[in-house]
């Protein structure tokens, strides 16, 4: 916030919610969010580094508490990916891809928890504004995810069925083969393929975004006094006892969407 003016709440919540964006090139078609772009890129390095130690670490023995909490996470989304995919080896690809998506999202998720004052006090020698710590609040981040998960959707239904097999599905399937119903048939198919990334994306981003902002009300009321305090901090805290579940539940909906989506490319209609 700047010093010696009094913000208004429309005022804070707009300080709070500003990117701290770079334009490429002339003109600024292109525009990046670098506090996301730092931010997911420092969790994922942070992510690798957890899993990595771990595994350093472990013994073939009797396990320490992080190795036996990690087992268990790894076990329990082989078993989401055990359920779902039935098209080959899981352990290939899928299911690695599955632990990195939950564990990126939880960690790009629970930023929400960090204090937005804070963040801004220790950011803003390097961006004016300070930074959004809270990447999947950023609609850029979870289309990028999401459109990351559509080209493999792509890649994996090409790689089961072949070019040609592929694209006569999309002319052919779901009502048949006759030449009048391809354009029914590829409308239909259209609509799946851009209502997928659209929903997996925005689910997220709508969440996350929605408790940045219960955040920041929240941490605003705690500002106006000592009554605004307590009850602020109260609320806080109870919100974000609450939000835990929400962080979970966003990666998890969103590591499941993964795997559907890949699964459901290998499947011929």
């Amino acid at each position: 916030m700047a010093a010696g003016k009094e913000l208004t709440p429309s005022d804070y919540i707009q300080h709070h919610l500003t990117f701290f964006s770079r334009p490429v090139g002339e003109g600024g078609f292109w525009t990046l969010n670098v506090d996301s772009l730092v931010t997911a890129a420092i969790l994922g390095l942070v992510g690798l580094g957890l899993i990595w130690w771990v595994v350093r670490g472990a013994t073939s023995g009797v396990p320490n508490k992080r190795q036996a909490f990690v087992e268990l996470l790894i076990e329990f989304i082989d078993e989401q990916a055990k359920g779902i995919f039935h098209h080959g080896d899981r352990n290939r690809f899928l299911a690695p891809a599955a632990l990195t998506v939950f564990v990126w999202v939880v960690l790009m998720n629970a930023m929400d928890f960090l204090p937005a004052d804070w963040v801004a006090l220790v950011t803003r020698p390097f961006a004016p504004e300070g930074f959004r710590i809270v990447p999947t609040a950023d609609v850029n981040t979870t289309f990028a995810l999401s459109l990351s998960v559509w080209l493999l959707m792509i890649y994996f239904a090409i790689a089961a069925k072949g070019l040609g097999g592929w694209i006569h599905e999309l002319f052919c399937a779901p009502f048949g083969a006759h030449p009048l119903l391809w354009p029914a048939n590829f409308l239909f198919n259209l609509v799946e393929y851009i209502s997928k990334p659209l929903s997996h994306s925005l689910r997220l981003f709508g969440n996350m975004y929605a408790g940045e902002i219960l955040f920041l009300l929240l941490w605003m009321w705690a500002a106006t006094g000592l009554v605004g305090t307590f009850f602020g901090v109260l609320l806080g805290l109870g919100w974000a006892i609450f939000h835990i579940l929400i962080v979970l539940l966003q990666a998890y909906i969103f590591m499941m969407l993964t795997i559907v989506y890949i699964a459901m490319a290998h499947e011929h209609h």
